[in-house]
């Protein structure tokens, strides 16, 4: 028998020889789930033979790492916002950039001042931005979109265990087509990797992720034209369109947004690593 500071270790050798970036703290997550505790109680075992049932539960989420399938897919579990979500194979995976796009639209629903808020969160996979938004903002109704009925399934899952169900409406269909009203605020993180780049993302992404939740075609922004050409139909006036983008993309999008919505206002949001990630279109009120 080992130790399970001793397996802790062996987990870390073996997430880094196939090239994870933080294995130490991965080995610490896989053996969370395993053993069913927080690191407090992890690092106070560190000491003890771990059970040998623990020891095979273990062993297989490691060997599911080690095949590069995403962290979230193999605990089931991603932290967005201070919100623990829970996460699925086929549903893409949060990323800490989009918290940028939710901390974004506060601000603006907050200037904005509306008493009873209504937000659009159009592809909203998880559920990550309109549990966030939800969550955050007073009294506010988000309508999740989504044309993946797992995406769907699981949006609504995760609202109802957060107890958001009623605020969350989610809607099976294409973008803005299942919208019953006219909103005050259209939060949206499409598909903007180009279509020859995907192959050449991490394996995390390339093989396990899906697809259609990344590919926005050849430059990455079809789907961001399509929803910029609808967007004016369902909008308030003085309403907001926030989109997450590659950086590249920035000069693209926003000369189409003007196309598309001539009257609105333009503006770039960067993320903590001071890159462009959320362009923001403001319509007059």
């Amino acid at each position: 028998m080992s130790t399970l500071g001793v397996r802790l270790d062996d987990t870390a050798r073996r997430l880094a020889a196939v090239g994870i970036d933080d294995p130490r703290l991965e080995a610490d997550v896989l053996w969370m789930k395993a053993l069913d505790i927080d690191r407090a109680q992890l690092y106070a075992r560190l000491h003890d033979d771990p059970a040998e049932a623990h020891a095979t539960a273990a062993e297989a989420l490691t060997a599911r790492r080690l095949r590069r399938e995403p962290l979230a897919y193999v605990t089931g579990t991603r932290e967005f916002y201070g919100i623990d979500l829970t996460i699925r194979p086929g549903v893409l995976v949060p990323r800490p950039d989009t918290e940028t796009l939710v901390d974004e639209a506060i601000s603006v629903l907050a200037h904005r001042a509306e008493p009873a808020p209504v937000i659009a969160d159009i592809g909203c996979g998880s559920g990550a931005i309109a549990l966030a938004l939800a969550a955050s903002v007073a009294d506010a109704t988000v309508h999740a979109v989504d044309r993946s009925p797992a995406a769907v399934g699981l949006t609504r899952a995760n609202a109802e265990r957060h107890g958001l169900g009623e605020r969350v409406r989610v809607y099976l269909g294409d973008l803005t087509a299942p919208l019953p009203e006219p909103v005050d605020l259209i939060a949206a993180n499409l598909p903007y990797v180009r279509s020859d780049e995907l192959p050449t993302l991490e394996p995390e992404v390339s093989v396990f992720e899906p697809a259609e939740a990344l590919d926005g075609g050849a430059d990455g922004l079809d789907l961001v034209r399509r929803l910029l050409r609808e967007a004016p139909a369902h909008l308030k006036p003085g309403a907001a369109v926030l989109l997450e983008l590659d950086p590249r993309q920035f000069d693209e999008a926003a000369a189409f947004a003007a196309e598309a919505m001539p009257d609105a206002r333009a503006r770039s949001v960067r993320d903590l690593a001071g890159r462009e990630r959320v362009l923001v279109i403001e319509t007059p009120a």
